[in-house]
């Protein structure tokens, strides 16, 4: 089996706990239901936030999914670079999955649509 990435981001409409939170789980649910991926299929998250976002862990989120206690996850902070997509999260799954890595559907939501046009449907 092979071990793919699957990528995903999401924006905010400001930073508060529930919002982000929110945001995280339903992206995460979008991404793993596109790629038929299972918790036992995940061989860890990484999650990232712009700078502006800091009211929550969004690890928290997918830690509370119903059987992804155990998938390894962490949060960290993107670039801060000059002119970049204010509250953004975004996500890194990677999954043993046998599909084909130009068959991965990558999911992006809200603003974050604009970061990769090229992916979208």
């Amino acid at each position: 089996m092979t071990v793919r990435g699957v990528r995903g981001a999401t924006t905010v409409v400001s930073d508060q706990s529930d919002i982000v939170l929110e945001a995280t789980r339903t992206l995460v649910m979008e991404m793993a239901e596109e790629n038929g991926i299972a918790p036992d299929d995940i061989v860890s998250v990484i999650v990232s936030t712009t700078r502006d976002i800091e009211s929550a862990f969004p690890a928290k989120a997918v830690r509370t999914l119903d059987g992804w206690k155990y998938v390894p996850v962490m949060c960290t902070h993107e670039m801060d670079v000059p002119g970049s997509m204010p509250l953004c999260i975004r996500i890194l799954m990677h999954v043993n999955s046998e599909t084909k890595q130009m068959d991965i559907k990558h999911i992006y939501q809200n603003e974050a649509v604009k970061l990769r046009p090229d992916l979208q449907n």
